[in-house]
């Protein structure tokens, strides 16, 4: 579960990942359920910082892959790098986990 504070820490992220269901033209369902994965992961953090924008970045696209694939409005992860702008190997090695991260458990296929 995530704080208040960890909405208010990560507005540059939460407004990304509005940017980007925006280019995807992601459903609400899908958009607020990206929101919670990324804050679920990203609460255990330390304070957001410039250093880690590539790893922050990367949890966005995760995020939003996931979050559409839970929503049944579901994106590939080409579609979604593309629109993040991070390598789709970056998604294929971090949605499971993040989906784990989030106390979900992640398709067996």
């Amino acid at each position: 579960m995530y704080r208040a504070r960890d909405h208010v820490e990560n507005e540059r992220w939460l407004a990304e990942i509005e940017q980007c269901a925006d280019r995807l033209d992601l459903d609400t369902d899908a958009r607020s359920r990206a929101t919670d994965l990324f804050l679920s992961t990203v609460s255990e953090w330390d304070a957001p910082d410039e250093r880690d924008a590539d790893s922050r970045r990367a949890v966005v696209a995760a995020s939003l892959y996931a979050g559409s694939l839970i929503e049944g409005d579901q994106r590939s992860q080409g579609e979604v790098a593309d629109a993040v702008g991070v390598a789709r190997l970056t998604i294929q090695q971090r949605w499971k986990a993040l989906l784990e991260e989030a106390g979900l458990q992640p398709p067996s296929w």
